[in-house]
C-alpha cells in the first residue's frame, strides 16, 4: 500500500471481528512503534501488549476499575490485541545529565514540552499506521485515571513508566455500527489549519 493511502484511510476503528491478528503481524507493529523519534535518542518509551481473550479481558478489568466500564463497548473489547504506550520522564532527565548533553541539574523546567509524552505518542502513531498498512484497524483511547495505579499496580509497572493511553487492535468490522465524533464533525481544511509566514 502506498504511504498516502495508509495515511488517507487511518482512522479509529471501534468494532472488530472475532480472531486473533497474525504474530508475524503484531511484531511489526511493535518493531515499527519503536522506530519512532526520540529525544537525544532516550527511547524512553515501551509497550505494554496483551494479546488474547484472557490477557485482554485482564487488562479491561484492571483498566476499567473505577466505574468507567460502561462507557466501554462490547464492539471494542472484542479487539485480540491491546498495546499500551509507556513514557519515562526520568530516562530522558537521565539521558540529557550525560556529558554529551550537559544537563547535569536534570532540571525539567529546561523541556519546552515534555518530550517522554511526545516521542511516546510519535511510536504510537507509528503503530497506528502500521496497523492500516497490514490490513488491521486500531483505535487509541486515554485510561480511566483513577483506574491507572490499580493499572500499575496490577502488572507490575515501574513507577517510573506512566501510561500515555492504549491501542486496541484487531480486524476490522466491515460495519463499524459504533458513532464517534468524525460522524458528527467534518475534518478541517487544510487552509484552516496553515498559517505561512506569520498567525
Amino acid at each position: 500500500m502506498e504511504f498516502r493511502d495508509v495515511v488517507r484511510r487511518r482512522k479509529m476503528v471501534r468494532t472488530f471481528q472475532d480472531g486473533p491478528l497474525d504474530s508475524a503481524v503484531v511484531e511489526r507493529i511493535l518493531d515499527h512503534g519503536r522506530r519512532g523519534p526520540s529525544a537525544g535518542f532516550a527511547q524512553g518509551f515501551a509497550f505494554l501488549v496483551f494479546e488474547g481473550h484472557e490477557e485482554t479481558r485482564r487488562f479491561w478489568e484492571a483498566a476499567s476499575a473505577g466505574g468507567d466500564e460502561d462507557r466501554v463497548v462490547e464492539s471494542i473489547r472484542r479487539a485480540p490485541l491491546v498495546i499500551v504506550p509507556l513514557a519515562s520522564k526520568q530516562a530522558y532527565l537521565d539521558r540529557y545529565a550525560e556529558e554529551d548533553k550537559g544537563w547535569a541539574d536534570g532540571d525539567e523546567p529546561r523541556w519546552p514540552a515534555p518530550f517522554w509524552l511526545v516521542d511516546a505518542a510519535f511510536a504510537s502513531m507509528l503503530m497506528l499506521l502500521t496497523a492500516v498498512d497490514e490490513g488491521a484497524g486500531a483505535l487509541f483511547f486515554g485510561l480511566y485515571p483513577p483506574a491507572i495505579p490499580r493499572f500499575k499496580e496490577t502488572f507490575g509497572v515501574p513507577a517510573q513508566w506512566e501510561p500515555i493511553g492504549a491501542i486496541a487492535m484487531g480486524r476490522p468490522a466491515a460495519v463499524d455500527p459504533v458513532k464517534s465524533s468524525r460522524d458528527t464533525r467534518s475534518r478541517k481544511e487544510l487552509r484552516d489549519l496553515i498559517h505561512r509566514g506569520r498567525w
